[in-house]
């Protein structure tokens, strides 16, 4: 398994990004596991949203969102066209 990590933003800008190959490394189970515990939905009856802010896309899950990401969903699946 590829796993995959980055991370822009912060005051300086810069760009990190890093990888596992886990079929070298001894522990591979436990970087699958903690990986497909991130990929798979935490509920998997709950919703998912997309939210699209002009060219900033964000996928959430349900379970993870926050007070204003929950004020924004509600009002633009209210009052949205």
């Amino acid at each position: 398994m590829l796993i995959s990590v980055t991370r822009s933003g912060g005051f300086t800008g810069v760009e990190k990004a890093r990888e596992v190959d886990t079929t070298v490394r001894p522990d591979a189970a436990q970087w699958e596991g903690l990986a497909r515990r991130v990929v798979e939905p935490a509920t998997a009856d709950g919703f998912h949203y997309r939210i699209t802010v002009d060219d900033h896309v964000i996928d959430l899950d349900e379970s993870a969102l926050t007070r204003d990401q929950r004020e924004l969903i509600s009002a633009v699946l209210a009052e949205g066209a």
